[in-house]
Parts: structure tokens; C-alpha cells; sequence
């Protein structure tokens, strides 16, 4: 076994998204997991403590990714180009789109994550005072919601993935009134 990594908990992460694809979150162990990275069974617990604590992980790196994809988008395309930055986030990282969104899963109070989940919320909400009328909070969780639901339906299946981030702008062109959503 290869006991030296440049950066163990790094490639641990690596290799559970990569696991989770293969075989799903429900089949994921610790011991598979050592085995993968060709580490000793011990050394996925002395990073992460158990199972929840290694979702989290990658729970909360899925959040700073998530963020940093919405952050990264021009201030002009705002809420639809946010909405289609997320879509794109959960195509490209499935697995930790995934596991971002099973609490049950993670340790909930771990201040990583909720810094990583505050991130990701804070991009997400750019702009959207200004995008409808009403309590922020309330079209916030609609936008969201819109986002996501679709996002799911591609990663299920129920929604073929041609086209996703065409049809994602077209989802997300839905939000804004008035919005040219064909672009």
C-alpha cells in the first residue's frame, strides 16, 4: 500500500466522488474507500472520523464549487445565468451535487459546511431584490427550487441531458419577467 500522498485528504474526496458515480452514496465504505486510494484502512478515519464526516467533506466542497461557479458569472447575465452556472455545477459534479442535499447523510452542524452552504446561498441570491416584488426570501427558495428541480430531473434521467444548459437557460428565463429566455 502507498502510505504518502502530497495531500491524502484531497485525493480521499477524489476518490469518493468517483466511487459515489460508480456505485451510488449507499454503497460507499470507509475500508473501499482506503482501498481505492491504496491507504491503509485507518487513514480515511484519521481524516475524516466516520463516513458523515467524510460527506460532509465533500458536501462542503461541493458548496465552495457550487458558489465559486455562480461567483463566477457576469454581473449582466444575473439570475438566469446563476441558475444555468448551478445546473452546470450538478452535471459536471454529480456526486457531490448529490450529497450536498441529503443532510441525513452529514454531520449538519459541522462549520464548514454551513460556512460552504452560506457561500453558495449568498451567490445564488445575487440580485434577487431586484429580479421580482415580494419577500426575497420566498423567490429565493422559488429560484432555487426551479434551478435544482431540473437539475435533478437531468441527473435522474427523466430529462435528457442533450441540450441541458440550453433548456437550463430556458428553465431559469422563467424567473425573471420579461427575460429573452431563448438566448
Amino acid at each position: 500500500m502507498a502510505y504518502h500522498h502530497g495531500d491524502l485528504r484531497r485525493a480521499l474526496l477524489a476518490e469518493t466522488a468517483s466511487a459515489i458515480a460508480e456505485d451510488g452514496v449507499a454503497k460507499l465504505s470507509m475500508r473501499a474507500l482506503a482501498k481505492r486510494a491504496g491507504v491503509s484502512n485507518a487513514a480515511p478515519t484519521y481524516h475524516f472520523s466516520d463516513k458523515s464526516g467524510l460527506l460532509t467533506a465533500l458536501a462542503a466542497e461541493g458548496f465552495d464549487r457550487l458558489a465559486e461557479a455562480m461567483a463566477g458569472v457576469d454581473d449582466d447575465g444575473g439570475l438566469i445565468s446563476r441558475g444555468v452556472a448551478y445546473v452546470e455545477f450538478a452535471l459536471a459534479c454529480p456526486s457531490h451535487f448529490t450529497v450536498m442535499f441529503q443532510p441525513r447523510l452529514l454531520h449538519d452542524d459541522d462549520a464548514e459546511l454551513i460556512a460552504a452552504r452560506q457561500r453558495a446561498w449568498a451567490a445564488l441570491s445575487v440580485g434577487v431584490a431586484t429580479t421580482r416584488s415580494g419577500p426575497d426570501s420566498d423567490f429565493g427558495v422559488a429560484a432555487w427550487s426551479i434551478v435544482h428541480g431540473y437539475a435533478t430531473l437531468v441527473l435522474s434521467g427523466a430529462v435528457e441531458p442533450e441540450d441541458a444548459l440550453k433548456q437550463a437557460r430556458i428553465v431559469a428565463g422563467h424567473l425573471v419577467e420579461g427575460s429573452d429566455w431563448s438566448r
